[in-house]
């Protein structure tokens, strides 16, 4: 794994570049990614390109054996070019032009926007393609950040009538497809086809999936049109984007599928204070973040990438976006920077190197100060790649990340979750983590991993949110040998938002006979019980019309989960105790080796060693008699041991 930084030359005065560069070497940085959001200063006018002054920080870095990525500068338009077509600015679903002065600040629909991308892109790629130090390229900048993948624009509009009209051909299918006949939302051609936004009530939820799927689209062709430029101009570099964390809103597979890596930003403790609904959580996790949250990221993004993962921004300290911004606990950066690297991840690099003293992120921490003292950040930098060290001295030439665990993935079922929740505590995202989180303190390696990947290499497959079955899913479900768990709400609409003519799990029921009847969204305080193993469940409850006997009832006679040869359908929420119980109980029915593990600890395995990682918020002490890589047995909140696996270690 190489080590970077996220470097902003124009930010400095052109003295310290070196010092700079010579400093993040020293350091054991070889990786800088550099000039994303720089276009005011590549071109202050029109037509007028200064490139001279990149080229020079390029050089200094080459000179200091360091390569580079260099970002497109797109996500942030510049004064002039906003002045000369405001067309290109996103329109919020309020009406509302999302004007200049932060970023992020067009539509992806805008035509006008995409020429501009590609002028620019087109001359930085001439530019620098070339360069000897050049390893990559990123596309943009976080698509999405900050909810802009749709937008309510005129362009945005007649680009979705087109989209519309390419998809369903004629507008009586699109009516079928969508329900229109309900309220009287037939339309009678495609030019009557608004956004959805500024109705009364509820939108059409097929209406709505149809907007995110064409906002989605947007986006892949939106970058497809920069990979295409950058490939011409540039064929040895690898390209990516950096995507984000606990982020939904478009299908990042699309998008990937034209890109060679995946990477993403993560920033645990921003995350948590953030996006998590719990206090408890909050409270326990606030200086380590979720102890699963990372690490779902890795290995969904391990998967976006088609095995190529890198982390582009790491957190190495407080933040400035979040609702409150914390420091890590001590021993934080070093340990989210191994557990990495046991996810397979090629590059860590961190934002930023040194903080800035003006602007929107002042207040958020690089590895120097501004004063360009070391944060503290940089001893457990030094301490990692001292550990870095140790453990590729300990790793086989072939070692590789085994895995016989999976959890299918679906954007679009998580959006179609997000249309119509049917429930206000139904957060799609969190269910999904919550049963991650069972399967990690397995202590099993997971691979996260699209309805297109092939499952015959698992021995245990979850599948959680994809609320539409597709041909691909269920071709591989009826090849595959694995034991396959099916969560709640799994098949229960069609790919147009419908439920299915059979009812739910709809073109499901070929691999288990049986169908939902009724299903219920619960307050927190209506807890159920069954009598399989005492489990509990909320929120969520489906009601099972089979032949299949249950393997347990719930209190009130409604029958609780359901196995068909190797298919399995859990037909509630569990809480979260229950849930792990019942996982663990799976995992191990599927003839996989686990290595159950409490709390904050939590395992990863990678060749022949396993990376143990506490974030707390107790110590806890390792038992095994395996010879220890990096640290030893007794780990506090915040640290991190790599040793031999030994299949019967414990924790206590």
């Amino acid at each position: 794994m190489k080590l970077g930084v996220c470097y902003y030359p124009e930010h400095w005065p052109e003295s310290v570049w070196a010092e700079d560069a010579q400093r993040m070497k020293a350091l054991g940085i070889t990786v800088v990614r550099v000039g994303e959001f720089a276009w005011s200063r590549l071109e202050p006018q029109r037509d007028q390109f200064c490139f001279d002054w990149l080229h020079r920080a390029i050089d200094t870095l080459h000179a200091h054996d360091l390569q580079v990525v260099l970002g497109t500068p797109t996500a942030t338009p510049p004064k002039w070019l906003i002045d000369e077509h405001p067309s290109i600015l996103a329109v919020d679903e309020n009406g509302q032009t999302r004007g200049f002065g932060s970023r992020r600040h067009y539509c992806f629909s805008s035509q006008v926007y995409r020429q501009e991308c590609q002028r620019i892109v087109n001359k930085i790629a001439i530019e620098f393609g070339a360069h000897p130090s050049l390893i990559a390229w990123q596309t943009d900048n976080e698509y999405g950040c900050h909810s802009t993948i749709e937008s309510f624009s005129e362009d945005a509009k007649l680009a979705f009538r087109s989209w519309c009209e390419e998809r369903y051909t004629t507008i009586d299918a699109l009516n079928t497809a969508w329900g229109n006949v309900f309220w009287s939302m037939e339309y009678q051609n495609f030019e009557e086809i608004d956004l959805p936004c500024g109705a009364v009530t509820e939108l059409n939820p097929a209406h709505r999936l149809a907007f995110w799927r064409f906002s989605s689209d947007q986006v892949a062709a939106f970058n497809q049109l920069q990979v295409k430029i950058l490939r011409e101009h540039s064929p040895q570099c690898d390209l990516l984007h950096n995507y984000m964390g606990n982020f939904t809103e478009f299908d990042h597979y699309t998008t990937a599928a034209d890109l060679d890596i995946a990477s993403w930003d993560n920033y645990p403790l921003g995350f948590l204070d953030r996006d998590s609904s719990s206090t408890d959580d909050q409270q326990k996790w606030f200086r380590t973040g979720h102890p699963d949250s990372s690490t779902f990221h890795h290995d969904l993004y391990r998967g976006v990438g088609r095995g190529r993962l890198w982390v582009m921004e790491q957190q190495p300290g407080p933040v400035n976006w979040a609702p409150h911004n914390p420091s890590p606990l001590p021993g934080m950066v070093h340990l989210w920077s191994l557990e990495a690297f046991a996810h397979d991840a090629e590059v860590m690099s961190w934002f930023r190197w040194r903080q800035l003293p003006r602007a929107q992120e002042q207040m958020h921490t690089g590895l120097l100060r501004p004063d360009s003292s070391e944060d503290s950040a940089v001893d457990e930098i030094r301490q990692l790649v001292s550990d870095l060290e140790k453990i590729n001295k300990a790793l086989p030439d072939k070692a590789a990340r085994d895995c016989e665990v999976a959890m299918v993935f679906s954007y679009d079922g998580d959006q179609m979750c997000r249309i119509q929740p049917q429930g206000q505590n139904f957060e799609p995202l969190h269910w999904l983590l919550e049963v991650y989180s069972a399967l990690r303190l397995c202590g099993v390696n997971v691979d996260v991993v699209p309805s297109t990947a092939n499952l015959d290499t698992y021995r245990f497959v979850v599948v959680t949110n994809s609320v539409s079955i597709d041909d691909a899913l269920l071709q591989s479900l009826k090849s595959t040998n694995a034991q396959v768990l099916f969560g709640p709400r799994t098949g229960s609409k069609t790919c147009e938002h419908s439920i299915p003519d059979n009812l739910p799990p709809g073109n499901l029921q070929e691999l288990l006979p049986l169908r939902i009847v009724r299903t219920e969204s619960l307050p927190d305080f209506a807890e159920l019980t069954t009598d399989y193993q005492n489990l509990s469940a909320w929120r969520w409850r489906e009601k099972i019309e089979t032949q299949l006997e249950p393997a347990g009832t719930f209190n009130d006679g409604w029958g609780f989960y359901y196995s068909h040869r190797n298919f399995h359908y859990l037909n509630a929420c569990l809480k979260t105790q229950s849930l792990n119980r019942f996982i663990l109980e799976r995992v191990r029915a599927a003839g996989v080796s686990v290595m159950p593990c409490e709390d904050g600890l939590r395992y990863s395995h990678y060749g022949p060693l396993t990376f143990a990682c506490n974030y707390g918020p107790e110590p806890v002490t390792l038992e095994t008699t395996s010879p220890f890589v990096v640290g030893n047995a007794s780990l506090n909140a915040g640290d991190a041991a790599v040793f031999y696996t030994h299949t019967n270690s414990t924790s206590l």
